[in-house]
């Protein structure tokens, strides 16, 4: 029984890839998008993306491996467990089922994106929007309701990546190749039935992971980048764990490089920080340049990131926040005055022209000036500075207020209310504090 039904499955995949080739004759990315029709019903849409983005549980019959580890269901640790966490080991195929994607997709959407600004927010979370942009607005509606039909970031949303885009205003930076050939690391794919296979030097380079992922490095779009401590290494070396073996389940080299397809990322503290020499160049730093005139302390907060092309925290290139405090105090500690300036988009600017660039950027220095005048009779002592970050903006209370009536039940706006107060709250990176004697 367990071989017959083994078998059926194999042969729904090979259905689908001939039907991609009845339904796909070119791979031009205008004739895919000129596939599809306002009209269509749901399952009508939804059929057309998946000729071309088939689903990863088709996939699974012969990478069963890799799509447990993309699934979640290998590694059951707390990160994981906490499904869509944006701060924990982040599990890409839930992509679109997060309830912090839900929530922030439902804030930023009170802020009456257009068709294209929403295509753009959707084009990391599913890839799949860069070659139907005309259901970006459905893609959205049904992540709102919690209806989604079609997967996020799937096994056929990369593996259907075969270059990089150069020269666009803004990232994803990312070339999509819709058809039935399937790309990865390898120089001789094995040859199967189900699909075609070939090489693309993209999944053995820095750009492939930045596309998204863009505020880790410094130029989205190069291959290899400069960085004393990690020559050589790219982002799959740390985040797709290395190990030897076969791509396939029942097939293939066994002796070949593979990488994980769980990604795992900073929380996981013994694996990603344990080289010193990396802590050191990855977490920001801060210096101060300050001088007492008459009442006043003027001066410049310098924040540092090392020579290593990458930025802390977490992965997300758009929403994170950051704030750098500046406190003067007495010589027994007391706080004379102080002030926090504010770095990052609020909702209503996000996605609207060109990404910034972050607060702090891998290899880069970031000065900010500012000036304080002490309480006429005081003596300034000292002065500190403290670096915070939140992982989302908070929204203003109107924006919260419209997007909480449109859930329907009360347990959904608890829930949201809950991750905007989670996601919102500042957290710690550095500090530094001087003399003014």
């Amino acid at each position: 029984m367990g071989h017959g039904r083994s078998w059926q499955r194999r042969c729904v995949v090979i259905a689908v890839y001939l039907l991609s080739l009845i339904g796909i004759p070119s791979t031009n990315h205008e004739e895919a998008i000129a596939q599809g029709v306002d009209s269509q019903s749901p399952a009508d849409w939804v059929a057309e993306i998946e000729k071309v983005f088939i689903r990863s549980e088709d996939c699974k019959q012969c990478h069963e491996r890799h799509y447990e580890e993309w699934k979640g269901a290998r590694e059951q640790t707390p990160d994981l467990k906490t499904f869509g966490r944006v701060d924990a080991a982040l599990l890409h195929g839930t992509s679109l089922e997060s309830p912090v994607f839900r929530t922030v997709l439902g804030l930023w959407r009170q802020t009456n994106p257009t068709p294209d600004e929403q295509r753009r927010c959707l084009s990391c979370h599913v890839p799949s929007v860069s070659a139907f942009p005309q259901h970006a607005e459905k893609i959205a509606a049904q992540v709102i309701t919690g209806t989604s039909k079609i997967e996020g970031i799937g096994c056929a949303a990369c593996h259907l990546m075969n270059g990089m885009e150069k020269g666009l205003s803004s990232p994803p930076t990312f070339k999509l190749q819709p058809g039935s050939t399937f790309y990865g690391p390898y120089s001789n794919p094995e040859e199967n039935l189900v699909h075609p296979a070939a090489q693309s030097d993209h999944f053995r380079a820095v750009s492939f992971c930045a596309s998204c992922h863009f505020d880790k490095v410094k130029d989205a779009t190069q291959k290899h980048l400069p960085g004393e401590i990690l020559q050589g290494t790219i982002c799959q070396d740390c985040h797709m764990e290395p190990s030897t073996g076969s791509s396939t389940s029942r097939r293939g080299a066994m002796t070949r490089a593979i990488g994980r397809h769980w990604f795992r990322g900073v929380v996981v503290s013994g694996t990603m920080l344990k080289n010193r020499n990396l802590q050191a160049e990855w977490m920001p730093r801060i210096d101060i340049e300050a001088t007492k005139v008459d009442t006043r302390v003027e001066g410049t907060g310098i924040v540092k990131v090392g020579s290593l092309p990458h930025s802390f925290p977490d992965g997300d290139p758009v929403l994170k926040q950051f704030f750098l405090t500046i406190t003067v105090k007495d010589a027994a500690g007391k706080t004379l005055v102080g002030e926090t300036k504010q770095f990052g988009l609020p909702y209503d600017k996000i996605l609207r022209g060109p990404i910034p660039d972050p607060f702090i950027k891998g290899g880069n220095t970031r000065k900010v000036p500012f000036s304080l005048t002490v309480p006429v009779g005081a003596a300034a002592a000292s002065i500190e500075a403290v670096l915070t970050y939140a992982l989302l903006p908070t929204p203003e209370p109107l924006l919260q207020e419209r997007y909480l009536a449109t859930l329907k039940v009360e347990a959904e706006r608890e829930e949201a209310r809950k991750i905007i107060q989670e996601y919102t709250q500042r957290h710690f990176l550095t500090y530094r504090v001087k003399s003014l004697s």
